[in-house]
């Protein structure tokens, strides 16, 4: 299928590794050009390079910002005043017990998970409503419906994104511009795995036994019963991305292995 997504330009936040790289790689299989993201400029320079290789597109760019940082969101708008696709990917996490969490970590949550994509759609959003064509997606979480007791605070910030994608996409009635959440399970992303394997140590324990662990106990509802890869979820972000999916507008899609037990 031909998703029409040629010679359109998206920027994908945190897009070094897990999720926001296969998103970049399902957009620059499209022949889109693609701006890749992250903290650190050997990373996003090595990620140019094998973007490239993997994908045969060689109109592939990337931009270094720390979406923590309020002057680096400011300087990747300066440097990059227009997109066609606007993918707010970027996001922290880390399992507290809620009685631990600090004020600084809650604010910290809400400046990278929210305010990033705020700030970025705050620019794009009037420009896109303006020629008339446009995607802005929010890559979410299951944890927006499905509230992580470990982490209470992360789940607190996705379903904040659900909020803004809801109400920016009542706000382009009548155009061409559509704004979604994608909402991704488990899935089986860069920091997961250095959390498993940090968890094997400390607790003596194989991945094997971890992830059975967590489906048995943390995600029973799963329909799945595995963590997705990667390019699992960059499938829908890429199709919901193209002029194909221009009836799919202020929705909350589920790519979560059924974990979030509602119909709809």
């Amino acid at each position: 299928m031909n998703l029409q997504l040629e010679e359109k330009t998206a920027l994908v936040t945190g897009s070094t590794a897990g999720i926001g790289y296969a998103i970049a790689k399902g957009l620059a299989k499209e022949g889109t050009h693609v701006i890749i993201n992250g903290r650190k400029a050997n990373d996003v320079a090595d990620r140019i390079k094998d973007l490239k290789k993997e994908t045969g597109n060689e109109d592939i760019t990337g931009i270094v910002a720390d979406f923590s940082k309020k002057e680096d969101v400011e300087n990747l708008i300066k440097e990059i005043p227009d997109v066609d696709i606007l993918i707010n990917n970027v996001g922290i996490f880390n399992e507290v017990d809620f009685e631990n969490i600090s004020d600084e970590e809650w604010f910290e949550m809400f400046e990278v998970n929210v305010m990033s994509g705020v700030r970025l759609s705050r620019h794009y959003f009037p420009r896109m409503i303006k020629k008339n064509e446009g995607r802005i997606i929010f890559i979410s979480s299951e944890s927006a419906l499905n509230i992580p007791t470990e982490m209470v605070h992360y789940g607190f910030s996705k379903t904040a994104q659900l909020a803004i994608s809801r109400g920016l996409a009542r706000l382009s009635k009548g155009t061409n511009v559509t704004v979604n959440s994608v909402l991704p399970g488990p899935t089986m992303s860069r920091s997961l795995e250095q959390n498993f394997e940090k968890q094997t140590k400390e607790k003596n324990t194989t991945v094997a036994a971890l992830q059975k662990e967590f489906f048995e106990n943390r995600r029973p509802t799963s329909l799945l019963q595995r963590f997705a890869a990667t390019e699992e979820v960059a499938n829908m972000v890429t199709y919901i991305a193209s002029p194909l999916s221009s009836a799919t507008n202020g929705d909350a899609l589920r790519v979560d292995g059924g974990v979030a037990n509602y119909i709809v």
